[in-house]
């Protein structure tokens, strides 16, 4: 048949292809999985984050993104940025430093790897010798100092990476001086901290693990003085004036030293345990500011009493008579303090501080030192993600409303502005405004605006209201009472607990035209929302469907339904719930669909499908899809009532309940105590030995007992009966590879409200090879999918074609099969089992833009397959156009958190709290554009002078971009063999240019 073949067609639509199809990683939403570093320059006012798995993260104004990867899959465990420069240094576990610069390129600054460096010591020498513990970037920019375990510092030039052996400051020059009855002289252990003196930078101080300092003269290569401290040493910090030294221990202790008091100290200043004189835990950093009018800000994070506050994470800010613990549900990994200022000099103004799970940003100068609201890093995680739904071209009316539902939640942030503005965005505006709604464990839905590369949050749909659940309002036992001590305050969003797991989000779908939104859970709950802009308090009243229909035998043997509220209950404007669905057996609900010009809802679970009239509020339709073989769709496989972590973590919330209320209330009955403590750990196992296992929903294959699980509803205005007359329809496809079809008899206007919606089954069909169906789509006359309710009516789309045969699409795992209405006869299909035992997973419908032609487009089928594939099918002719790999086959989580947008880009979590976009379209793309530039150089402060290449003194000139490249790319072509990469590194460019999700 190749003779045949038409070369000319081929050959243009492969160049239409290029037009319409171009798939892309684009950026990543969200908090970075893992931190491990951070990172602050205040001259390129950019922020830097690195993960465990080698990734380092830059970013600045909303909108400036950065990210670049590590070839080594090690952990960043330190970020420095050069000073007045555009480069930045990065230690890893490995031991390997790695130098990145943000060089432009066509008018947008890229993030390269340009150089790579390991520390080698003498022939013989212990790995100890060389193991790096500490990094100090010199305010030259021409010098790394690197503190080892084995206590020596070894200097390097940059930003060649040339070690100058001459400049090295070895153990055995510090311990010559030291004092003989100085008990830690012989052993100083690893080098903790170096910091560079404020006002004269040729003199650095070194702190060593046993608690000696040195002050070192790096000129005349000798120590100045010594500060003799004999507890464990956690970090030090130096005074503006440069005549004071903080040092904190692994006591809880902090210390100030004076460097006017003579030679050797052997006892500080001033010595105080903030938190006691009971054992406390390290004081793992502290810092102190000025004020120029006032006390100064003291800030230092651990030190908390160690039998009784060990478990929490807190940083202290004292200032005045204002003492706060900032309490955050997840370890510190390192905080820093943006001061006021073109030169950061002035009264410190936030408090950055990165932890585990999320990023917080403190106000200082506002009273109460509130939260500031995050643009970006927001921890999707909050909650565990438990579904996603996207809505594209959102009208600006109902935009305008979340916002406004949203700021009227956001009332407890500062009002303070964000305060890391690093670079300028260059990315155009977005030309349409989208929406990510995320489901979550705890019954939330969190509505985001990613329209651009900042997901942003705009408000949050709280569902846990409408129930009685296990949570006690008053239960916030991180939130300090008045006159505790410590003061604790709670902040961070970051809560992964969920009081009740059956509150867990499934499925949302919002209809942008009319307002109504739907959410359904775990329970078999399925709730109608509103959009109100006033408070409202109301009753909700369930409408209880059986999905079993009275059929015998079955038990369920599941958790049991949500007890809804019985009582008025209050709800802030946005969204409201005005009815609520509650399907039994209360099992998962595994598929949902809304026609808003229908007013119904259509749900499903793994035992049957129903419709409910919203606007009536009553059932229209309710039909169960159980096969007698479905014994396990009875048992709850799929959502579970507890687990063994939520039976742990109940009882030992009763159990911490109890305690603290017998403290509050002084009962010394210490046997009472023990008696109940013992009673409540006896209900704990208990609970365990009974809780079930809670599992996760998968897609499943035909041969298992699932058969009957809804997988997907879909509503239609087509030929269902004969080719004469269209009628509404509900179509359902199930797990055992049957599509059901309801034909929808609505009253008229007039009598919407008086006479009930009938359903009446048109059409059954069974799939041959029984795969689970996934999506179902009814095609037009000219083979465009039907459009969304009310988007005719609003003239954002064609009427569809009414004179034309319709066609059904069933998508299965396994194939795509065109079928014509209203006969329901074969006409063409595809099968994708033939490709490597690929299965679909997630189906959509896009309309792909060309990149050429304005006013061209064509609709096609996206599809993400179990290989982690993606798969674009045109319309109507079901032929594969292109196909990408895009997630790694073995991210099943990954796979199954997939999302497709209406133009052809889509979202998918690459960790809990992660995101990452991708898009097929040539046309329409959201990819970070920035450009990063050095400051003027009359902002720079002059006493941060360049070191002459002598390293003698100073010659004041500050460092141009042009002087770095040049430098850089001298030393990569004269100082291969030290670079590690040989003559190739300047052409890393080339190789390892990391657009934001490569």
């Amino acid at each position: 048949m190749k003779r045949f073949r038409r070369h000319g067609h081929d050959s243009q639509r492969d160049k239409l292809k290029q037009e319409l199809y171009q798939f892309n990683k684009t950026v990543e939403h969200g908090f970075p999985h893992q931190p491990s570093a951070l990172g602050y320059s205040p001259d390129l006012d950019l922020l830097a984050i690195g993960t465990r798995s080698g990734a380092i993260k830059l970013y600045g104004a909303p909108g400036v993104e950065f990210m670049g990867l590590h070839d080594e899959n090690a952990t960043v465990t330190q970020v420095h940025f050069l000073p007045h420069q555009l480069e930045l240094v990065t230690l890893l576990d490995d031991n390997s430093l790695h130098m990145w610069t943000l060089r432009a390129h066509q008018g947008v600054s890229e993030l390269l790897e340009v150089g790579r460096f390991t520390l080698t010591g003498p022939p013989g020498a212990p790995p100890s010798v060389t193991r790096v513990t500490t990094v100090l970037a010199h305010s030259s920019g021409e010098l790394l100092l690197l503190g080892t375990e084995g206590g020596h510092v070894f200097v390097v030039e940059v930003p060649g990476f040339r070690e100058l052996e001459e400049r090295n400051i070895s153990v055995e020059d510090v311990q010559a001086r030291i004092p003989e009855e100085y008990a830690p002289r012989r052993n100083l252990e690893c080098v903790e901290a170096l910091q560079e003196k404020p006002l004269n930078p040729r003199q650095v101080l070194i702190g060593y693990g046993r608690g000696l300092m040195v002050l070192w003269d790096l000129d005349r290569q000798c120590a100045i003085q010594y500060f003799l401290g004999t507890q464990q040493l956690e970090s030090v910090w130096w005074m503006e004036d440069g005549e004071h030294i903080l040092s904190s221990h692994s006591d809880g202790s902090y210390c100030s030293w004076s460097t006017t008091d003579g030679d050797v100290q052997s006892q500080p200043e001033k010595q105080d345990t903030p938190y006691g004189s009971f054992p406390c835990k390290a004081i793992s950093k502290v810092l102190q500011f000025p004020t120029k009018q006032g006390p100064p800000f003291l800030i230092l994070s651990g030190g908390m009493p160690r039998a009784s506050y060990g478990d929490r994470h807190c940083i202290s800010v004292i200032h005045s008579k204002t003492h706060i613990a900032l309490d955050f549900t997840s370890r510190i990994i390192d905080f820093f303090v943006i001061r006021e200022g073109e030169q950061h000099t002035g009264d410190p103004s936030a408090l950055v501080v990165l932890v585990e799970e999320e990023l917080v940003v403190v106000d200082l100068q506002t009273e109460g030192w509130p939260v500031i609201q995050m643009p970006y890093l927001v921890p999707l995680h909050c909650s565990a993600i438990t579904c996603s739904h996207h809505v594209s071209s959102i009208p600006l009316k109902l935009w305008e409303r979340i916002l406004a539902a949203g700021d009227l939640q956001n009332t407890h942030y500062s009002n303070k502005p964000w305060p890391i503005n690093g670079g300028q965005n260059l990315a155009p505006e977005p030309p349409q405004r989208d929406l990510l709604l995320t489901g979550h464990e705890d019954g939330t839905v969190r509505f985001w605006d990613a329209s651009g590369v900042c997901l942003y949050p705009m408000y949050k749909l709280s569902t846990a209201g409408v129930f009685h659940t296990d949570a006690d309002p008053n239960d916030n036992l991180n939130q300090g009472a008045e006159g505790e001590w410590p003061p604790f305050r709670k902040v961070g969003c970051f809560d992964p607990y969920s009081d009740d797991p059956r509150l867990g989000i499934q499925k949302i779908h919002l209809c942008k035209y009319s307002g109504y939104l739907t959410v359904a859970g775990t329970a078999g709950q399925i709730l109608v929302l509103e959009l109100n802009d006033e408070m409202a308090e109301q009753v909700v009243s369930a409408t209880v469907v059986d999905l079993l229909q009275g059929q015998d035998g079955f038990r369920w043997k599941g958790h049991a339904r949500l007890d809804v509220q019985e009582e008025p209950v209050s709800f802030p404007p946005g969204f409201q719930p005005f009815a609520l669905v509650q399907c039994q057996p209360p099992a998962v609900v595994t598929a949902i669909a809304l026609h808003s010009e229908w007013k119904l809802v259509a749900f499903g679970t793994s035992h049957g499908f129903g419709i409910y009239d919203y606007q009536q509020k009553n059932v229209a339709l309710a039909r169960c899809t159980l096969n007698p073989s479905d014994q396990l769709a009875m048992e709850g496989p799929l959502s579970r009532v507890k687990s063994i972590k939520k039976s742990l973590r109940q009882s030992f919330r009763r159990i911490r309940r109890s305690r603290v209320s017998m403290r509050k209330h002084q009962t010394t009955n210490a046997a009472k105590l023990q008696e109940i403590n013992a009673r409540l750990e006896a209900e704990a196992l208990q609970e365990m030995e009974l809780a079930p296992v809670q599992r996760r929903i998968e897609a499943r294959s035909s041969d298992d007992s699932f058969t009957g699980l809804v997988r997907t509803l879909y509503f239609a205005d087509s030929f269902i009966t004969d080719s004469a007359h269209n009628t509404p329809s509900l179509w359902a496809g199930t797990n055992g590879g049957a599509v059901f079809a309801y034909m929808l008899r609505l009253p008229p206007v007039e009598r919407r409200m008086d006479d009930p919606v009938t359903a009446h089954q048109a059409k059954e069909i069974q799939l041959m090879h029984r795969a689970p169906v996934v999506g179902l789509v009814v095609l037009d006359g000219r083979g465009v999918p039907l459009p969304e309710p009310l988007e005719v009516a609003h003239d954002l789309a064609r009427s569809p074609d009414m004179l034309a045969s319709h066609h059904l699409l069933v998508i299965s795992e396994e194939q795509f099969k065109l079928f014509t209405l209203p006969k329901v006869s074969t006409k063409t299909k595809l099968k994708l089992t033939a490709i490597d035992g690929s299965r679909v997973r997630r189906v959509g419908v896009a309309l792909f833009g060309s990149s050429r032609v304005e006013d061209y487009g064509e609709n096609s089928l996206v599809v993400l397959t179990n290989q982690g594939e993606l798969h674009v099918i045109s319309l109507p002719a079901i032929k594969m156009q292109v196909h990408h790999p895009c997630i790694r086959r073995e991210d099943v989580s990954g796979i199954a958190s997939c999302v497709f947008t209406k133009h052809g880009q889509g979202f998918y979590l690459i960790s809990p709290s992660e995101f990452e976009r991708f898009s097929l379209s040539a046309r329409w793309l959201v990819e970070p554009r920035s450009l990063v530039e050095l400051p003027d150089k009359s902002t720079l402060d002059p006493s941060k002078a360049r070191l002459r290449d002598d390293g003698r003194g100073y010659d004041g000139r500050g460092v141009s971009d042009n002087e770095v490249l040049q430098e850089i790319q001298k030393s990569l072509e004269g100082d291969g063999g030290q670079m590690g990469h040989g003559d190739n590194n300047i052409k890393i460019p080339q190789a390892n240019i990391l657009s934001n999700g490569d």
